[in-house]
């Protein structure tokens, strides 16, 4: 080893042994004649002094010495000087007084500072993603990241679990996103698919008798990107035979207790289970956050009492009670904030002491006034209302509800809290197309009681699927899966896909299953989402080493990139110019 020491492990243990330690220089100070050296690694600083009276010529080499230079230095280890103990710094009490200095590379000028205090612009540090990994800021990222890794796979090979990994280049299967597609350079015209999840090897796994497994898999999907959006994510995904949704939700909520106690030290509590028809009734989102009350509250019946034409007019008025002082300039900012998300307008009442005080109170009669106050339950406050169809109510008020539990800081820093969100609906219409389509994926079994109304409402077919959901943000869905080749066969006649298409798409998987399938479910979770929240923020590219932008370019290496003409020619494809 070319050193004996990592620069943040020195400490007063080693007053008066001789060292070696290596790294990146990450500051040079020079005090009337002796240089400092803040030598850096990946698992802290370490002081490296170059005193001309103890060492000319090391002293001398030092003096050359830049930025990132890459160095090697031999010395012993001394107690700091009185008044000189940094104690902001892990190796503070102790520096290195070099006798031996060997420069392992050299470095020109860094376009960006190796500096967590100074932000560079993301299309830079994406440029130069090799320097910004170098931060400590960035490297403790990731340090977490693997720590949740290892806690994952503590947890699962506790509880029995087999880890197997999936293909990577595998038949093109609709499920939901655009595939990213791979030429075939033996079989022309023929192309792979990236997956966009293991959903149907693992299937195959129960199918093949594995009964319990787990892979931490990536997965790639052809979509537009945000801040927590990636063509490339890696997801914990698990399998389970011989199980219903309880048990499935029981070991996934084990694990993320599992998980926040062993990185966090944190005990989590209980998650609550929330119907999918429940949450988007109370919050208007499936994908609730709890951290914070504001629970929206049906008063259509009631509106349609008063002589307010907007309301009476309305598929559906919903009121969002808000128990705190609002000023009138505010609430005609949160009008212009609800316009610009879509919404026709935002009614108002405030809720004092003396009753309800608005424009429009003046089209409700006391009575029916009481009856508002008596739905509501707040004494004092704002009332918001939105009319409109179900959909736009509740997209707007989930909106709005976010945003003043933000602008009213009523979410407390280092909150977590989990829910479970079950019972989705099976399929949704598409009025474009003008017919049914999977809400989630063609494998989810259709609650038992539901089955009698496949072929003639659609609509009111719910199925076992559940999503977990983490400070308002989806941290992964699944489901309990069909296997009965007889009920897969009528969930696809429902969105039009028959015998025939249905082999094309899936005959491999349809053919499995005629071979004794065991019932089984499981889930696909999110890591780096996972990780990005549990240390506080969202943007999952600041969790992951190599990320692509907005637009999925990589600046670093220049993908995606033309090919040359041969390679073209070797995988039979050519371009219309």
């Amino acid at each position: 080893m070319l050193r004996t020491h990592t620069c943040g492990s020195l400490s007063s243990a080693e007053i008066g042994r001789k060292v070696a330690v290596c790294g990146w220089v990450n500051s040079r100070r020079d005090h009337g004649g002796v240089i400092f050296i803040d030598l850096r690694d990946r698992y802290g600083l370490a002081q490296v002094v170059f005193d001309p009276s103890h060492n000319r010529e090391v002293h001398e080499k030092a003096e050359h010495l830049g930025r990132e230079f890459v160095l090697r230095a031999e010395g012993k280890v001394r107690r700091r000087p009185e008044g000189m103990v940094n104690p902001g710094m892990k190796t503070g009490e102790v520096e290195v007084l070099c006798d031996s200095l060997e420069i392992l590379s050299s470095s020109d000028t860094p376009p960006v500072e190796v500096d967590d205090r100074v932000a560079a612009t993301e299309e830079t540090r994406l440029k130069y993603r090799y320097l910004d990994l170098r931060r400590p800021l960035m490297q403790a990222r990731l340090k977490f990241r693997d720590d949740v890794a290892k806690a994952v796979r503590e947890y699962f090979a506790k509880e029995d679990f087999i880890e197997v990994e999936t293909p990577l280049l595998i038949r093109s299967t609709p499920e939901g996103a655009r595939d990213y597609v791979v030429p075939s350079r033996l079989h022309k015209g023929k192309f792979y698919a990236l997956p966009q999840s293991p959903q149907i090897y693992k299937q195959i796994l129960m199918l093949a008798g594995f009964d319990r497994y787990f892979q931490i898999a990536r997965c790639l999907r052809d979509e537009d990107l945000r801040a927590d959006r990636q063509p490339e994510h890696t997801q914990v995904d698990l399998e389970m035979s011989f199980v219903e949704q309880a048990d499935v939700l029981e070991t996934v909520e084990a694990m993320y207790h599992h998980v926040f106690g062993r990185v966090l030290g944190m005990k989590l509590e209980k998650f609550p289970v929330l119907t999918y028809d429940w949450a988007m009734e109370r919050f208007g989102t499936d994908k609730p956050d709890l951290r914070f009350g504001l629970e929206l509250v049906d008063v259509t019946d009631i509106a349609r009492s008063s002589d307010f034409n907007v309301f009476r007019n309305a598929e559906v008025v919903k009121c969002l009670p808000v128990p705190h002082e609002i000023s009138r300039g505010d609430i005609d900012k949160l009008i212009d904030w609800c316009k610009g998300q879509g919404s026709k307008g935002l009614a108002w009442m405030k809720v004092s002491k003396d009753g309800l005080e608005s424009s429009i109170v003046k089209y409700f009669s006391p009575e029916v006034q009481k009856r508002l106050q008596d739905r509501v339950k707040v004494k004092s406050g704002v009332l918001f209302f939105i009319a409109d169809t179900r959909q736009k109510t509740n997209e707007i008020l989930s909106k709005l509800r976010t945003k003043l539990a933000e602008d009213l800081n009523l979410i407390k820093p280092g909150q977590f809290k989990f829910c479970w969100v079950v019972d989705f609906p099976m399929f949704e219409w598409k009025d474009d197309e003008q017919k049914w389509d999977f809400n989630h994926n063609p494998f989810c079994m259709p609650k038992k009681e539901h089955l009698e109304f496949l072929e003639k409402e659609p609509g009111r077919v719910y199925a076992n699927l559940y999503d977990i959901v983490l400070n308002g943000i989806e941290l992964g869905s699944g489901a309990i899966r069909i296997n009965r080749p007889d009920v897969q066969e009528r969930v696809f006649s429902v969105v039009g896909i028959d015998r025939k298409a249905a082999e094309k798409k899936f005959g491999f998987l349809l053919e499995a299953y005629r071979y004794g399938g065991p019932p089984h479910g499981g889930m696909g979770l999110g890591l780096d989402r996972l990780v990005a929240l549990m240390q506080g923020f969202n943007d999952i590219r600041e969790v992951i080493a190599f990320p692509k932008t907005k637009s999925a370019e990589c600046p670093m290496d220049g993908s995606p990139s033309e090919i040359d003409a041969r390679q073209l020619k070797d995988l039979h494809i050519s371009f219309d110019r």
